[in-house]
């Protein structure tokens, strides 16, 4: 039976390059850096590398700059946590958007409790902040600005720059989460003047186990784990260097291959969303039209009178992997918040799920998609009420009613 990845968001391969990289770490120099001795020297000299091809990725201004995490997560909550803490004498009022990272809403929930504030700013039918909207949401006792580059549910790419600018304009220091678009996405830090950006390697074919802080060395941070020396004292604990080693090479690869990867995941994207809306009826885009404001990497799409947990099953059966968007946040019934904040109705909601790309993707697997998942559609169409109900005209349709997002 043929298959078809297209879960690329939540992970991708480990490039053969970068675990070659790692190996030697795992096997001949596994001593730890903070040895003296020559094999501890190596694991330095192997670390200070990686750590400045993963500075170059991003324009930082020094090496330094580049704190090493266990991932993306733990890189966001030291971000969040420890930016607001070391920012207390300013104040304790947080700004962040109301589709964050789930990272980034469970470090402000920690935060509430030791007597910190948010405003959380709206976001338009596409699941764009307004960058007015967060100089609104500004305050004296504002410490941190919170947004991220591409949403994680509907591939939305915020206008970055206009918001740093707002941040600057009142010396308040912005975080940006990457997570999803680092790698896919180019981004200068020192450039658009942000103060904290957080990236996750595996989903830029590098390793998991590893996650990236970079913190202008100007914007106060208070660690979240007590312990050592390493990382400048940012972050204790002895370090996953083959994991580090194999970031470095990630990064330098994604540099390189940047275009050619966007120029892949954008057609394929296109092609793909071209050929549900001709094959498949009431199918709602949520998020933009693929093009500047939308990742190439990202389709979240809602199939009308099905639920989107029963397509994925449906087309893992069929040897194709896609994500179910309700369950990405959730293991309950409930919808993904970031739908709800674009107004999307519950039941459309419930029925998304979400395709994302990669570079092994190929026409093979686009083909094997477009010829599978309009019958996977029909049939489970076939065993739902509501299908039964629309086609009878005892109900009708959110789509067709226009409750969706704008495109």
């Amino acid at each position: 039976m043929p298959t078809a990845y297209f879960d690329y968001q939540s992970s991708t391969p480990v490039l053969p390059e970068v675990l070659e990289a790692m190996a030697p770490f795992w096997r001949d120099v596994f001593a730890s850096s903070s040895a003296l001795h020559q094999q501890g020297l190596r694991v330095r000299d192997a670390m200070a590398e990686a750590r400045e091809k993963t500075a170059a990725m991003i324009g930082a201004g020094t090496a330094e700059e580049v704190i090493f995490t266990s991932g993306g997560t733990e890189a966001i909550n030291l971000a969040v946590q420890g930016a607001a803490r070391a920012g207390h004498r300013r104040g304790r009022h947080v700004v962040l958007s109301g589709v964050e990272h789930p990272a980034v809403m469970r470090s402000m929930e920690a935060l509430s409790r030791e007597g910190y504030e948010s405003t959380k700013v709206d976001v338009d039918r596409e699941g764009i902040i307004d960058p007015d909207s967060v100089r609104a949401a500004l305050k004296e006792e504002t410490c941190l600005v919170c947004v991220h580059q591409a949403n994680h549910d509907i591939g939305t790419i915020q206008p970055i720059a206009d918001m740093a600018s707002v941040a600057r304009e009142r010396g308040v220091p912005l975080f940006v989460d990457a997570t999803s678009s680092a790698g896919w996405f180019p981004v200068d830090v020192k450039a658009l003047g942000i103060g904290l950006l957080a990236m996750s390697p595996h989903r830029f074919y590098g390793p998991k186990g590893v996650g990236v802080l970079y913190r202008n060395r100007r914007i106060p941070l208070e660690p979240i784990l007590r312990g050592g020396m390493q990382e400048g004292e940012m972050r204790a604990g002895t370090e996953n260097v083959a994991a580090i080693v194999g970031c470095g090479v990630a990064a330098e690869w994604a540099v390189r291959s940047l275009e050619e990867r966007r120029v892949h995941t954008g057609r394929l994207q296109r092609e793909i969303l071209d050929g549900i809306r001709a094959n498949v009826s009431h199918v709602g885009l949520n998020g933009p039209e693929p093009g500047e404001r939308r990742s190439t990497t990202n389709l979240n799409i809602s199939v009308e009178f099905v639920e989107g947990e029963g397509l994925a099953l449906m087309c893992d059966v069929r040897g194709i992997a896609v994500a179910s968007g309700a369950s990405c946040v959730s293991r309950s019934l409930k919808g993904s918040p970031v739908l709800e904040a674009i107004g999307l109705d519950r039941s459309l909601a419930q029925a998304n799920v979400i395709l994302s790309f990669g570079a092994d993707n190929t026409a093979e697997e686009r083909d094997y998609f477009l010829e599978t998942f309009p019958k996977v559609v029909e049939k489970l169409r076939g065993l739902s009420p509501l299908w039964e109900d629309f086609q009878k005209g005892r109900t009708g349709s959110l789509l067709e009613s226009g409750m969706k997002p704008s495109t």
